[in-house]
């Protein structure tokens, strides 16, 4: 049995939970869609959401705390939203925002363009700060993770694009003597 899968998802005022064949929306401010994974099956009883396995295989008890999961972010998504921070370290190293385009110095020969997806907020503060927001908690994640692959973060200096929280360990240089 799930452990996760088993609790049941309270649903705040204001939101509408809509249960099709194959799929569950929640809409709020905005609007979330996903496919119900196969084994399981969702219901919507007195304000709250309930996943219910098909069967007792050890495969619907895995779907099971999936599908929680992925629905409960949907209705903190809508509710709340997602947030993450970067910060852009290194000299001359900058992001400027031009409309739906994110532009980025980074050293290199030529500046870089990203298509700032659709539902996706996107905020820079003093060139170095990059703070993306939006209601799909897999989305940001992705947009924060493409955005910081054109630099990661490189282990002698520490120069690149981090998480505000991340912890960047930095090597020793070459010792001469």
């Amino acid at each position: 049995m799930s452990r996760i899968g088993r609790k049941p998802i309270v649903i705040p005022a204001g939101v509408k939970v809509t249960i099709a064949a194959d799929s569950v929306s929640v809409e709020a401010k905005e609007k979330l869609t996903i496919a119900i994974p196969p084994l399981v099956s969702v219901a919507v009883n007195n304000d709250q959401i309930e996943v219910s396995r098909n069967d007792e295989s050890r495969q619907s008890g895995a779907m099971q705390g999936l599908a929680r999961s992925l629905i409960n972010n949907m209705v903190i998504g809508v509710t709340e939203g997602y947030k993450k921070e970067l910060q852009i370290i290194g000299v001359g190293f900058r992001a400027k925002l031009a409309g739906s385009k994110l532009n980025l110095s980074l050293g290199y020969s030529h500046p870089i363009e990203y298509m700032v997806p659709k539902g996706i907020t996107l905020k820079v503060e003093g060139d170095t700060k990059i703070f993306i927001s939006g209601a799909d908690k897999q989305l940001v994640g992705e947009v924060a993770a493409t955005i910081r692959r054109y630099r990661k973060p490189e282990p002698y200096k520490g120069k690149g694009i981090r998480y505000s929280d991340e912890q960047v360990i930095i090597k020793e240089g070459k010792s001469v003597g």
